[in-house]
C-alpha cells in the first residue's frame, strides 16, 4: 500500500515521502497513529508541500545549531572548583555541572545527554564534545581553575 508519511518514521522516511509498505502495517500502525495517510492524487500535492516545509524546518534547525557551535568554540569555558595543592579536585566536575555552564555560554538549552566526556577530576584544560544536531558537533575547551 502506498502511503504519504506525515511524521518522521525511523527506517522508513521523512514527512512528505511517498513509500510503499505492507497493507497491515499501514492500516494497523501508521494510519491510526496519524504517522501516514493513504496516497491519493491530492495527497501527493500535499506531500510536496509537507516535504518542503520539513526541509525548511531542518535547515533552520541546522543553522541555529551551527550558530550555537560557533559561540561555544569561540571562547573557553572557565569553571572554578575546589582543588588541593597537587591539582586534584575535591570531587569532580560532572556532565550536569558542565551542562549548566555551557547553557549560560551558549544562550540555548543544552541537555546533559548531548555532552560527551568523563567526569573532570583535575585542574587544567579539557576538551568536551557537545552534540547540538545530528550533523553539528561542537568542541568546547573547559578550563578548570582552583577557587
Amino acid at each position: 500500500m502506498k502511503v504519504i508519511l506525515q511524521k518522521e518514521v525511523d527506517k522508513l522516511g521523512a514527512p512528505g515521502d511517498v513509500v510503499n509498505v505492507a497493507d497491515g502495517y499501514a492500516r494497523n500502525y501508521l494510519i491510526p497513529r496519524r504517522m501516514a495517510a493513504p496516497a491519493t492524487k491530492g495527497g501527493v500535492k500535499h506531500a510536496d508541500r509537507l516535504k518542503q516545509a520539513h526541509d525548511k524546518h531542518r535547515r533552520a534547525e541546522l543553522d541555529a545549531a551551527q550558530a550555537v557551535a560557533d559561540r561555544l568554540s569561540a571562547s573557553p569555558l572557565r569553571v572554578p572548583a575546589r582543588a588541593g595543592e597537587d591539582g586534584r579536585l575535591f570531587g569532580s566536575i560532572t556532565v550536569h555541572n558542565l551542562s549548566d555552564a555551557i547553557e549560560k555560554l551558549a544562550g540555548a538549552p543544552i541537555d546533559r545527554k548531548q555532552i560527551h566526556t568523563a567526569p573532570i577530576r583535575s585542574v587544567g584544560t579539557h576538551e568536551v564534545t557537545v552534540d547540538l544536531h545530528p550533523d553539528v558537533k561542537a568542541t568546547v575547551t573547559v578550563e578548570v581553575v582552583p577557587q
